[in-house]
């Protein structure tokens, strides 16, 4: 029965130490090799928490390396530059993001978005800007979405 370690770290900075050292210790794995292939599929999250599950088989003492992505909130600070949203979203605007870094977000959540396409994926991450305090191109992110909806950036979404 293998055994599953999951552990938030900061991407490409894993350590021996807490919190993955201690849950893989007592399974005899090598430790520093599990640490640096976590560190090399995490890099270009560096700077951000990423939620990472490690599955070691205990007999072969083989793993498995499952690599999440950082919240929509972190990759759209992070694209800002902004340590954290705005504590009264509402009426304290932090930042402004471009529709560009709307959809660079959406492309690193892909798989972890609920939307059919890139459109409706974009949509999803515009959506989470109204909570963190965040515009898009100087607008409400809702007005963004529906000008989406009508058409207005249709060239962004053409492959």
């Amino acid at each position: 029965m293998a055994e599953t370690v999951k552990a938030l770290v900061e991407g490409g900075k894993a350590s021996a130490g807490p919190p993955l050292g201690p849950a893989l210790g007592p399974l005899g794995v090598n430790i520093m090799q599990i640490v640096n292939t976590i560190n090399e599929k995490t890099k270009q999250f560096g700077g951000m928490k990423v939620p990472v599950k490690v599955i070691v088989d205990p007999k072969t003492k083989n793993f498995e390396i499952e690599v999440g992505t950082p919240p929509a909130t972190s990759l759209i600070l992070k694209q800002l530059g902004i340590e954290k949203g705005s504590g009264a979203a509402g009426s304290h605007k932090i930042g402004d993001i471009t529709v560009d870094q709307a959809i660079k977000v959406a492309k690193m959540k892909y798989d972890n978005l609920l939307g059919k396409e890139l459109k409706q994926k974009t949509k999803e991450i515009i959506g989470t800007c109204v909570s963190i305090g965040i515009t898009v191109e100087g607008k409400k992110p809702q007005e963004v979405q529906k000008a989406i909806d009508e058409g207005e950036y249709k060239s962004k979404f053409q492959s």
